[in-house]
Protein backbone atom coordinates (compact mmCIF):
# COMPACT_ATOMS: atom_id res chain seq x y z
CA UNK A 1 0.00 0.00 0.00
CA UNK A 2 1.67 3.02 -1.10
CA UNK A 3 2.03 6.16 1.77
CA UNK A 4 -0.31 8.24 -0.43
CA UNK A 5 -3.03 5.72 -0.02
CA UNK A 6 -2.21 5.23 3.57
CA UNK A 7 -2.72 9.19 3.96
CA UNK A 8 -5.96 8.90 2.08
CA UNK A 9 -7.45 6.55 3.90
CA UNK A 10 -6.23 8.89 7.61
CA UNK A 11 -8.19 11.75 5.87
CA UNK A 12 -11.19 10.33 5.35
CA UNK A 13 -10.55 8.35 9.33
CA UNK A 14 -9.94 11.93 10.46
CA UNK A 15 -13.46 13.09 8.99
CA UNK A 16 -15.50 10.25 10.53
CA UNK A 17 -14.27 9.91 13.57
CA UNK A 18 -15.71 13.39 14.36
CA UNK A 19 -19.17 13.66 16.45
CA UNK A 20 -20.76 15.57 13.65
CA UNK A 21 -19.42 14.47 9.95
CA UNK A 22 -18.27 17.66 8.03
CA UNK A 23 -20.09 17.08 4.87
CA UNK A 24 -18.26 18.86 2.51
CA UNK A 25 -15.25 17.60 3.44
CA UNK A 26 -16.45 14.26 3.50
CA UNK A 27 -17.74 14.89 -0.53
CA UNK A 28 -14.22 16.58 -1.47
CA UNK A 29 -12.55 13.53 -0.61
CA UNK A 30 -15.01 10.96 -1.87
CA UNK A 31 -15.27 12.88 -5.17
CA UNK A 32 -11.68 11.37 -5.72
CA UNK A 33 -12.36 7.51 -4.67
CA UNK A 34 -13.22 6.28 -1.50
CA UNK A 35 -10.82 3.66 0.06
CA UNK A 36 -12.28 0.12 0.25
CA UNK A 37 -10.15 -0.80 3.06
CA UNK A 38 -11.97 -0.48 6.67
CA UNK A 39 -15.25 -0.57 5.30
CA UNK A 40 -14.71 3.13 4.46
CA UNK A 41 -16.81 2.91 1.05
CA UNK A 42 -19.51 1.82 2.63
CA UNK A 43 -19.89 3.94 5.46
CA UNK A 44 -19.39 6.71 3.06
CA UNK A 45 -22.04 5.49 0.87
CA UNK A 46 -24.66 5.19 3.62
CA UNK A 47 -23.53 9.24 4.58
CA UNK A 48 -23.87 10.43 1.14
CA UNK A 49 -26.82 8.80 0.41
CA UNK A 50 -28.88 10.11 3.41
CA UNK A 51 -29.51 6.92 5.58
CA UNK A 52 -26.65 7.79 7.83
CA UNK A 53 -27.07 11.21 9.64
CA UNK A 54 -23.87 13.80 10.19
CA UNK A 55 -24.28 12.78 13.85
CA UNK A 56 -22.45 9.81 15.10
CA UNK A 57 -24.47 9.33 18.41
CA UNK A 58 -27.84 8.30 16.61
CA UNK A 59 -26.05 6.17 14.26
CA UNK A 60 -26.61 2.69 16.18
CA UNK A 61 -30.21 3.85 17.48
CA UNK A 62 -31.22 4.14 14.06
CA UNK A 63 -29.75 1.39 12.30
CA UNK A 64 -31.16 -0.75 14.88
CA UNK A 65 -34.98 0.89 13.56
CA UNK A 66 -34.49 0.45 9.75
CA UNK A 67 -33.27 -2.87 10.46
CA UNK A 68 -35.83 -3.94 12.60
CA UNK A 69 -38.80 -2.17 10.12
CA UNK A 70 -36.86 -4.38 6.84
CA UNK A 71 -37.88 -7.29 9.10
CA UNK A 72 -41.08 -6.01 9.20
CA UNK A 73 -41.49 -5.94 5.80
CA UNK A 74 -39.95 -9.11 5.48
CA UNK A 75 -42.71 -10.67 7.50
CA UNK A 76 -45.30 -8.87 5.68
CA UNK A 77 -45.18 -8.63 2.45
CA UNK A 78 -43.14 -12.78 1.71
CA UNK A 79 -43.92 -14.46 5.26
CA UNK A 80 -47.51 -13.50 5.87
CA UNK A 81 -48.57 -13.81 2.00
CA UNK A 82 -46.96 -17.76 1.66
CA UNK A 83 -48.31 -18.83 5.25
CA UNK A 84 -51.89 -17.26 3.83
CA UNK A 85 -51.74 -18.96 0.39
CA UNK A 86 -50.22 -22.85 2.28
CA UNK A 87 -53.26 -22.28 5.04
CA UNK A 88 -55.86 -21.75 1.93
CA UNK A 89 -54.58 -24.26 0.10
CA UNK A 90 -55.10 -27.25 3.51
CA UNK A 91 -58.37 -26.40 4.64
CA UNK A 92 -60.44 -25.95 1.64
CA UNK A 93 -63.90 -26.32 3.19
CA UNK A 94 -62.68 -22.66 5.03
CA UNK A 95 -62.26 -20.65 1.52
CA UNK A 96 -64.53 -18.21 2.09
CA UNK A 97 -65.55 -16.03 -0.99
CA UNK A 98 -62.82 -13.17 -0.23
CA UNK A 99 -60.60 -15.84 -0.68
CA UNK A 100 -61.26 -17.58 -3.32
CA UNK A 101 -58.44 -17.49 -6.22
CA UNK A 102 -61.69 -16.85 -8.72
CA UNK A 103 -62.64 -13.91 -6.96
CA UNK A 104 -63.03 -11.27 -9.76
CA UNK A 105 -62.96 -8.77 -7.16
CA UNK A 106 -59.06 -6.66 -7.93
CA UNK A 107 -58.26 -6.06 -4.19
CA UNK A 108 -58.93 -9.65 -3.09
CA UNK A 109 -55.99 -11.63 -1.42
CA UNK A 110 -55.42 -14.00 -4.50
CA UNK A 111 -55.43 -10.97 -7.18
CA UNK A 112 -53.19 -9.51 -4.98
CA UNK A 113 -50.73 -12.32 -4.89
CA UNK A 114 -51.01 -13.25 -8.79
CA UNK A 115 -50.46 -9.58 -9.77
CA UNK A 116 -47.33 -9.44 -7.18
CA UNK A 117 -46.49 -12.66 -9.22
CA UNK A 118 -46.19 -10.94 -12.09
CA UNK A 119 -44.12 -8.60 -11.08
CA UNK A 120 -42.02 -11.07 -9.34
CA UNK A 121 -41.08 -13.26 -12.69
CA UNK A 122 -39.50 -10.30 -14.42
CA UNK A 123 -37.42 -9.54 -10.94
CA UNK A 124 -36.39 -12.87 -11.02
CA UNK A 125 -35.70 -13.11 -15.26
CA UNK A 126 -33.49 -10.11 -14.10
CA UNK A 127 -31.49 -10.76 -11.04
CA UNK A 128 -30.34 -13.88 -12.44
CA UNK A 129 -28.56 -12.25 -15.15
CA UNK A 130 -27.05 -9.63 -13.19
CA UNK A 131 -23.03 -9.53 -13.75
CA UNK A 132 -22.89 -12.50 -15.69
CA UNK A 133 -18.92 -11.68 -15.64
CA UNK A 134 -18.35 -12.68 -12.38
CA UNK A 135 -20.12 -15.44 -10.09
CA UNK A 136 -20.62 -13.11 -7.01
CA UNK A 137 -23.86 -13.18 -7.02
CA UNK A 138 -24.52 -16.76 -8.23
CA UNK A 139 -22.94 -17.65 -4.59
CA UNK A 140 -24.58 -18.47 -1.60
CA UNK A 141 -24.27 -15.57 1.13
CA UNK A 142 -22.58 -15.98 5.01
CA UNK A 143 -25.71 -14.26 6.03
CA UNK A 144 -29.12 -16.04 4.67
CA UNK A 145 -32.30 -14.26 6.19
CA UNK A 146 -32.93 -16.58 8.98
CA UNK A 147 -36.57 -14.78 9.61
CA UNK A 148 -37.46 -16.72 6.15
CA UNK A 149 -35.07 -20.07 6.08
CA UNK A 150 -35.82 -20.81 9.04
CA UNK A 151 -35.97 -24.54 9.89
CA UNK A 152 -39.06 -24.42 12.42
CA UNK A 153 -41.38 -23.35 9.79
CA UNK A 154 -41.27 -24.27 6.00
CA UNK A 155 -41.88 -20.67 4.56
CA UNK A 156 -42.43 -19.77 1.03
CA UNK A 157 -39.24 -18.68 -0.07
CA UNK A 158 -39.50 -16.16 -3.39
CA UNK A 159 -37.16 -18.79 -5.27
CA UNK A 160 -40.13 -21.39 -4.77
CA UNK A 161 -42.90 -18.98 -5.25
CA UNK A 162 -41.37 -18.37 -8.89
CA UNK A 163 -40.48 -22.03 -9.54
CA UNK A 164 -44.35 -22.84 -8.46
CA UNK A 165 -46.19 -20.35 -10.69
CA UNK A 166 -47.25 -21.47 -13.85
CA UNK A 167 -47.52 -17.39 -15.22
CA UNK A 168 -46.01 -17.55 -18.99
CA UNK A 169 -43.05 -14.47 -18.76
CA UNK A 170 -44.35 -13.47 -22.10
CA UNK A 171 -47.23 -11.40 -19.61
CA UNK A 172 -44.56 -9.67 -17.74
CA UNK A 173 -42.05 -8.11 -19.68
CA UNK A 174 -42.21 -4.74 -18.47
CA UNK A 175 -39.75 -2.34 -19.82
CA UNK A 176 -38.72 1.57 -20.39
CA UNK A 177 -38.94 3.44 -23.76
CA UNK A 178 -39.80 0.22 -25.61
CA UNK A 179 -36.19 -0.56 -25.53
CA UNK A 180 -35.93 -4.47 -25.81
CA UNK A 181 -32.54 -4.91 -23.97
CA UNK A 182 -30.86 -2.71 -21.72
CA UNK A 183 -27.96 -4.90 -21.65
CA UNK A 184 -24.57 -4.23 -22.78
CA UNK A 185 -23.75 -5.87 -26.01
CA UNK A 186 -20.23 -6.60 -24.49
CA UNK A 187 -21.70 -8.33 -21.14
CA UNK A 188 -21.68 -11.90 -21.32
CA UNK A 189 -25.42 -13.95 -21.05
CA UNK A 190 -26.77 -15.22 -17.99
CA UNK A 191 -26.62 -18.68 -18.15
CA UNK A 192 -30.31 -20.38 -18.38
CA UNK A 193 -32.36 -21.04 -15.40
CA UNK A 194 -31.71 -24.56 -14.72
CA UNK A 195 -27.43 -23.99 -15.37
CA UNK A 196 -27.76 -22.35 -11.85
CA UNK A 197 -25.86 -24.99 -8.81
CA UNK A 198 -28.81 -25.70 -6.55
CA UNK A 199 -27.68 -24.60 -3.19
CA UNK A 200 -28.45 -26.82 -0.30
CA UNK A 201 -31.20 -26.09 2.32
CA UNK A 202 -31.07 -23.99 4.73
CA UNK A 203 -28.43 -21.19 1.98
CA UNK A 204 -28.90 -18.72 -0.45
CA UNK A 205 -27.54 -17.02 -3.43
CA UNK A 206 -27.05 -13.46 -3.27
CA UNK A 207 -29.39 -12.73 -6.39
CA UNK A 208 -32.03 -14.33 -4.55
CA UNK A 209 -31.44 -11.51 -1.11
CA UNK A 210 -31.35 -8.89 -4.68
CA UNK A 211 -34.57 -10.56 -5.67
CA UNK A 212 -35.79 -9.64 -2.45
CA UNK A 213 -34.93 -6.02 -1.99
CA UNK A 214 -36.59 -5.26 -5.58
CA UNK A 215 -39.87 -6.95 -4.39
CA UNK A 216 -40.41 -5.17 -1.74
CA UNK A 217 -39.49 -1.76 -2.62
CA UNK A 218 -42.30 -2.68 -5.71
CA UNK A 219 -44.93 -3.45 -2.81
CA UNK A 220 -44.16 -0.60 -0.85
CA UNK A 221 -43.76 1.56 -3.96
CA UNK A 222 -47.03 0.48 -6.61
CA UNK A 223 -46.82 3.57 -8.34
CA UNK A 224 -43.59 2.81 -10.07
CA UNK A 225 -43.13 -0.90 -9.04
CA UNK A 226 -40.61 -2.32 -10.76
CA UNK A 227 -39.06 -1.77 -14.38
CA UNK A 228 -36.23 -3.61 -15.82
CA UNK A 229 -32.69 -1.90 -14.80
CA UNK A 230 -33.58 -1.00 -11.39
CA UNK A 231 -31.85 -4.82 -10.92
CA UNK A 232 -28.43 -3.07 -12.39
CA UNK A 233 -28.61 -0.09 -9.77
CA UNK A 234 -29.67 -2.26 -6.53
CA UNK A 235 -26.51 -4.53 -8.14
CA UNK A 236 -23.51 -2.20 -7.09
CA UNK A 237 -25.19 -1.13 -4.06
CA UNK A 238 -25.70 -4.57 -2.39
CA UNK A 239 -22.20 -6.14 -3.38
CA UNK A 240 -20.51 -2.91 -1.91
CA UNK A 241 -22.31 -3.51 1.45
CA UNK A 242 -22.01 -7.50 1.22
CA UNK A 243 -18.44 -7.42 0.76
CA UNK A 244 -18.09 -5.01 3.56
CA UNK A 245 -14.56 -5.83 5.48
CA UNK A 246 -16.82 -5.29 8.64
CA UNK A 247 -18.55 -8.09 9.57
CA UNK A 248 -20.84 -6.51 12.04
CA UNK A 249 -22.41 -4.41 8.65
CA UNK A 250 -21.98 -6.88 5.98
CA UNK A 251 -24.08 -9.01 8.22
CA UNK A 252 -27.01 -6.46 7.90
CA UNK A 253 -25.98 -5.69 4.04
CA UNK A 254 -29.46 -6.43 2.61
CA UNK A 255 -31.65 -4.30 5.15
CA UNK A 256 -28.94 -1.17 4.10
CA UNK A 257 -29.00 -1.80 0.55
CA UNK A 258 -32.92 -1.67 0.86
CA UNK A 259 -32.63 1.93 2.28
CA UNK A 260 -30.22 3.28 0.39
CA UNK A 261 -31.41 2.00 -2.96
CA UNK A 262 -34.95 3.31 -1.81
CA UNK A 263 -33.47 6.84 -1.31
CA UNK A 264 -31.47 6.85 -4.52
CA UNK A 265 -34.37 5.96 -6.39
CA UNK A 266 -36.22 8.71 -4.82
CA UNK A 267 -33.45 10.89 -6.78
CA UNK A 268 -33.40 8.79 -9.91
CA UNK A 269 -36.97 7.21 -10.36
CA UNK A 270 -38.27 9.73 -12.69
CA UNK A 271 -36.01 7.92 -14.96
CA UNK A 272 -38.12 5.06 -15.13
CA UNK A 273 -41.37 6.65 -15.43
CA UNK A 274 -42.33 6.47 -18.97
CA UNK A 275 -45.00 9.72 -18.78
CA UNK A 276 -42.59 11.88 -17.26
CA UNK A 277 -40.05 11.38 -20.02
CA UNK A 278 -40.75 14.71 -22.10
CA UNK A 279 -41.31 16.73 -18.91
CA UNK A 280 -37.98 18.88 -17.50
CA UNK A 281 -37.27 15.87 -14.89
CA UNK A 282 -37.74 13.21 -17.61
CA UNK A 283 -34.86 11.02 -19.24
CA UNK A 284 -35.24 13.18 -22.59
CA UNK A 285 -34.46 16.43 -21.13
CA UNK A 286 -31.03 14.67 -19.66
CA UNK A 287 -30.19 13.71 -22.89
CA UNK A 288 -30.79 16.47 -24.34
CA UNK A 289 -28.89 18.17 -22.44
CA UNK A 290 -25.69 15.58 -22.58
CA UNK A 291 -25.98 16.90 -26.46
CA UNK A 292 -26.51 20.63 -25.82
CA UNK A 293 -22.99 20.21 -23.10
CA UNK A 294 -21.23 18.91 -26.35
CA UNK A 295 -22.64 21.26 -28.58
CA UNK A 296 -21.04 24.18 -26.13
CA UNK A 297 -17.46 21.86 -25.04
CA UNK A 298 -16.86 20.29 -28.61
CA UNK A 299 -19.27 21.82 -31.87
CA UNK A 300 -17.25 20.12 -34.45
CA UNK A 301 -17.92 16.76 -32.62
CA UNK A 302 -21.47 17.48 -31.48
CA UNK A 303 -22.43 18.52 -35.50
CA UNK A 304 -20.62 15.18 -36.66
CA UNK A 305 -23.16 13.40 -34.33
CA UNK A 306 -25.83 15.15 -35.95
CA UNK A 307 -25.02 14.92 -39.48
CA UNK A 308 -25.02 11.14 -39.31
CA UNK A 309 -28.03 11.41 -37.49
CA UNK A 310 -26.89 9.65 -34.24
CA UNK A 311 -29.63 10.69 -31.36
CA UNK A 312 -28.83 10.71 -27.24
CA UNK A 313 -31.44 7.97 -27.20
CA UNK A 314 -29.58 5.10 -29.52
CA UNK A 315 -26.59 5.42 -26.29
CA UNK A 316 -27.37 7.76 -23.63
CA UNK A 317 -30.44 6.35 -22.37
CA UNK A 318 -28.86 3.96 -21.05
CA UNK A 319 -25.90 5.55 -19.65
CA UNK A 320 -27.81 7.80 -17.68
CA UNK A 321 -30.65 5.69 -16.46
CA UNK A 322 -28.60 2.78 -14.95
CA UNK A 323 -25.72 5.49 -13.85
CA UNK A 324 -23.21 3.97 -16.12
CA UNK A 325 -23.57 0.25 -14.81
CA UNK A 326 -23.48 -1.63 -17.99
CA UNK A 327 -20.88 0.52 -19.66
CA UNK A 328 -17.92 -1.31 -17.31
CA UNK A 329 -16.54 -3.59 -15.36
CA UNK A 330 -18.54 -3.39 -11.39
CA UNK A 331 -15.19 -2.30 -9.86
CA UNK A 332 -15.40 0.62 -12.51
CA UNK A 333 -18.91 1.72 -11.89
CA UNK A 334 -18.13 1.17 -7.95
CA UNK A 335 -15.21 3.70 -8.97
CA UNK A 336 -17.60 6.19 -10.97
CA UNK A 337 -20.24 5.87 -7.92
CA UNK A 338 -18.07 7.22 -5.36
CA UNK A 339 -17.62 10.69 -7.25
CA UNK A 340 -21.53 10.68 -8.54
CA UNK A 341 -22.59 9.92 -4.87
CA UNK A 342 -19.55 13.05 -3.50
CA UNK A 343 -20.77 15.53 -6.01
CA UNK A 344 -23.41 18.22 -4.98
CA UNK A 345 -25.45 17.87 -8.07
CA UNK A 346 -24.60 13.92 -8.71
CA UNK A 347 -26.90 13.72 -11.79
CA UNK A 348 -25.44 16.87 -13.13
CA UNK A 349 -21.84 15.64 -13.01
CA UNK A 350 -22.97 12.42 -14.82
CA UNK A 351 -24.19 14.24 -17.66
CA UNK A 352 -20.62 15.52 -17.85
CA UNK A 353 -19.08 12.18 -17.44
CA UNK A 354 -21.11 11.56 -20.47
CA UNK A 355 -19.72 13.98 -22.37
CA UNK A 356 -16.68 13.28 -21.12
CA UNK A 357 -17.21 9.75 -22.87
CA UNK A 358 -17.76 10.97 -25.75
CA UNK A 359 -15.10 13.49 -26.03
CA UNK A 360 -12.55 11.21 -25.16
CA UNK A 361 -13.53 9.11 -28.40
CA UNK A 362 -13.83 12.21 -30.50
CA UNK A 363 -11.23 11.18 -33.19
CA UNK A 364 -12.39 7.60 -33.75
CA UNK A 365 -16.20 8.84 -34.20
CA UNK A 366 -15.04 11.95 -36.55
CA UNK A 367 -13.62 8.95 -38.56
CA UNK A 368 -16.62 6.66 -38.20
CA UNK A 369 -19.57 6.13 -39.89
CA UNK A 370 -23.08 5.44 -38.57
CA UNK A 371 -22.43 1.64 -38.08
CA UNK A 372 -19.36 2.08 -37.08
CA UNK A 373 -20.19 5.31 -34.35
CA UNK A 374 -23.12 2.89 -32.70
CA UNK A 375 -20.82 -0.06 -32.08
CA UNK A 376 -18.63 2.44 -30.29
CA UNK A 377 -21.13 4.08 -28.35
CA UNK A 378 -23.29 0.38 -27.82
CA UNK A 379 -19.42 -1.00 -26.63
CA UNK A 380 -17.63 1.56 -25.07
CA UNK A 381 -13.83 1.09 -25.72
CA UNK A 382 -12.40 3.07 -23.21
CA UNK A 383 -11.88 1.25 -19.70
CA UNK A 384 -9.98 3.79 -17.46
CA UNK A 385 -12.98 5.26 -15.63
CA UNK A 386 -10.49 7.84 -13.90
CA UNK A 387 -9.33 9.61 -17.14
CA UNK A 388 -12.94 9.58 -18.48
CA UNK A 389 -14.08 11.35 -14.65
CA UNK A 390 -10.70 13.78 -14.82
CA UNK A 391 -11.77 14.43 -17.94
CA UNK A 392 -15.52 15.28 -16.58
CA UNK A 393 -14.28 17.53 -14.25
CA UNK A 394 -11.96 19.56 -16.22
CA UNK A 395 -15.40 20.18 -17.90
CA UNK A 396 -17.23 20.84 -15.08
CA UNK A 397 -14.36 23.30 -14.07
CA UNK A 398 -14.24 25.19 -17.12
CA UNK A 399 -18.07 25.87 -17.19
Amino acid sequence: MSSLHKSRIADFQDVLKEPSIALEKLRELSFSGIPFEGGLRCLCWKILLNYLPLERASWTSILAKQRELYSQFLREMIIQPGIAKANLGVSREDVTFEDHPLNPNPDSRWNTYFRDNEVLLQIDKDVRRLCPDMSFFQRATEYPCLLILDPQNEFETLRKRVEQTTLKSQTVARNRSGVTNMSSPHKNPAPALNEYAVLPNGCEAHWEVVERILFIYAKLNPGIAYVQGMNEIVGPLYYTFATDPNSEWKEHAEADTFFCFTNLMAEIRDNFIKSLDDSQCGITYKMEKVYSTLKEKDMELYLKLQEQNIKPQFFAFRWLTLLLSQEFLLPDVIRIWDSLFADDNRFDFLLLVCCAMLILIREQLLEGDFTVNMRLLQDYPITDVCQILQKAKELQDSK
